[in-house]
């Protein structure tokens, strides 16, 4: 039999809930139960993965402490965590003792919140403990206490070798109403890992820095939307062509996804532009489809896709370089 411990206090050394706890260890460990503690103020940046630690314990301990009002947020935070990323299936057969020593007023509305919170979840809620204490020394030398406490460790040893059932609560009916409601249902092993990604900041960011990239594609996929495949892009050139600064030149825009480049000539102050074919151009460009978009909304000139390694040129560089004086997309200042 293994027993999981998930201390949500502080850790300070007069935490009377520390003393309990070491008592019930040592009980338990007479009965030849292994125990493994978590101290939740340790592990607080890895709270959203400990869910997972549940899948190998027959019966898990929640202990906390009432400083001055309610479980804390440790505690919290780790039923938060079993909510979004706890296996349900094995919550449902986890017996669970809560525990609360407290040094203010509150300990007995703090243990039914952790047991309530259990049930929520699907699991089984064993008989808890829970103190209040203004003199721990007066408690550790207490021999009925101390009597108390041994009890509750064989109490739970049996209830968990046992098995033994429990009505059903209406708490439970809650994990069911809400479960049903889930958009994207996830097994027991994806809800594992999901809760691993989360814990990890720099996949956070990433995830973060892929989503903006990706709304920028749909966002200029959705501005062209409706718009004829052949004259995309040629009317936000001939919008902002400048001809005091034109020249004899031929662009040629190698466009990914494009069955065909976008040919730009210029000639005597006169702008051509047209999705064909150009064997000759002074300067070739090769770009996405996303950059272009970008470059025309006015988000970025030529020369800083170039620079940036977005955009390819081949041929004439004195002709490229006037690009974004040719064409107004944006306000930057020109090389």
């Amino acid at each position: 039999m293994k027993i999981n411990i998930y201390y949500g206090g502080r850790g300070i050394i007069d935490d009377p809930t520390l003393f309990v706890l070491n008592k019930l260890q040592e009980v338990l460990d007479e009965l030849n139960v292994k125990v493994e503690r978590f101290n939740l103020y340790e592990l607080k940046n890895t709270i959203t993965t400990l869910p997972a630690s549940i899948n190998d314990a027959d019966g898990i301990i929640l202990a906390t402490t009432v400083e001055w009002f309610g479980i804390g947020g440790f505690m919290q935070q780790f039923l938060d965590s079993c909510w979004l990323y706890g296996n349900k299936e094995k919550i449902e057969n986890t017996y669970m003792c809560p525990i609360v020593m407290s040094t203010a007023p509150g300990e007995r509305e703090a243990m039914t919140d952790i047991a309530l919170a259990w049930e929520i979840l699907g699991g089984l809620p064993c008989e808890g403990l829970c103190g209040y204490i203004d003199d721990l020394v007066t408690f550790e030398l207490n021999q009925d206490y101390l009597n108390i406490i041994e009890k509750k460790a064989e109490n739970l040893y049996r209830t968990i070798s046992q098995k033994t059932k429990s009505l059903p609560a209406s708490n439970k009916a809650v994990n069911k109403i809400n479960n049903t409601n889930r958009a994207i249902p996830l097994t027991p092993q994806e809800s594992e890992q999901l809760s691993k990604y989360a814990a990890d900041e720099s996949y956070v960011q990433k995830q973060r820095e892929d989503i903006e990239e990706l709304a920028n594609l749909f966002r200029g996929k959705m501005e062209h939307r409706g718009i004829d495949e052949n004259a995309l892009y040629i009317s936000d050139f001939r919008q902002k062509f400048n001809p005091a600064n034109s020249v004899n030149c031929i662009y040629k825009f190698m466009i990914t996804d494009k069955k065909k480049p976008l040919i730009v000539e210029i000639s005597d102050s006169e702008l051509n532009c047209y999705y064909g074919n150009h064997d000759d151009p002074e300067v070739l460009c090769k770009l996405s489809d996303d950059v272009l978009n970008r470059i025309v909304s006015g988000q970025m000139s030529f020369h800083r896709a170039f620079l940036s390694g977005d955009m390819q040129v081949k041929g004439d560089f004195s002709r490229y370089r006037l690009l974004d004086k040719i064409f107004n997309f944006t306000q930057e200042e020109h090389i």
